[in-house]
């Protein structure tokens, strides 16, 4: 599958983009814990080429991702695009569909039982924004070192924390992270941190819409459920 992916970027014009992103990284003089690439992916020509990766991207996005990374960062490593980078953990891809299948089960509807939205996989959703929050900052990824002196993973870029999609800001920043290696406290590396923009949105289902028009319904009782969307 990471020689299909590779396939894809050269022919979709992605592979000219990353080497792109890659030139601005190496020409910053600011270091780097996590380097972020956005992919922008059509499931249907990634269907085409090959039909498990594309499953892969519509159904575990987040194993796919894994499956970019990989190619990204040999890519980097043979190319020699990005000087300063060292491990793989360091590269984190996000996967941008340009669409979805226009099938039923990729539509997410908060007002249609049962709910089955347990897999991590992407769906598309439909409703009216009723409240926004400020734009605030998280954690994107982080650095982390073991607090011994002696043990070979307290310099380096051993212990790499990136945000994934539906994880609490603890997930990626805490202070009970262990090592691995000789179970030592870890600390984070602060000047590494990579901070993003993140927002909070308020929205409801448009078929509340119906209710809104008093259009007849026959239940004689309704109720309206927002829901919460964390824009990152």
């Amino acid at each position: 599958m990471r020689e299909i992916a590779l396939v894809y970027l050269d022919r979709s014009g992605g592979l000219q983009k990353f080497v792109h992103d890659c030139k601005k990284y190496n020409d910053s003089k600011q270091s780097y814990a996590v380097y972020r690439f956005i992919i922008s992916i059509n499931p249907s020509d990634i269907a085409e080429l090959d039909a498990t990766l594309g499953n892969y991207i519509l159904h575990k996005p987040i194993q796919a991702a894994q499956i970019f990374q990989s190619v990204c960062f040999i890519g980097v490593k043979t190319l020699s695009l990005i000087e300063q980078l060292q491990t793989e953990a360091q590269i984190s891809i996000l996967l941008k569909p340009t669409h979805l299948p226009p099938l039923p089960s990729y539509i997410l509807s908060l007002s249609a039982f049962p709910f089955h939205y347990t897999s991590q996989r992407f769906y598309m959703s439909e409703g009216i924004v009723i409240a926004m929050g400020t734009v605030t900052k998280y954690t994107q990824g982080a650095r982390f070192l073991c607090t011994e002196e002696t043990c070979p993973f307290s310099e380096g870029f051993r212990y790499i924390r990136v945000h994934l999609p539906g994880a609490t800001e603890s997930a990626t920043v805490r202070n009970d992270f262990v090592c691995s290696l000789c179970s030592s406290p870890l600390q984070e590396d602060m000047k590494f941190r990579v901070l993003g923009d993140k927002q909070i949105v308020e929205m409801i289902d448009a078929k509340v819409l119906n209710a809104l028009k008093g259009c007849a319904n026959d239940k004689s009782h309704f109720r309206i459920q927002t829901f919460t969307v964390f824009l990152r």
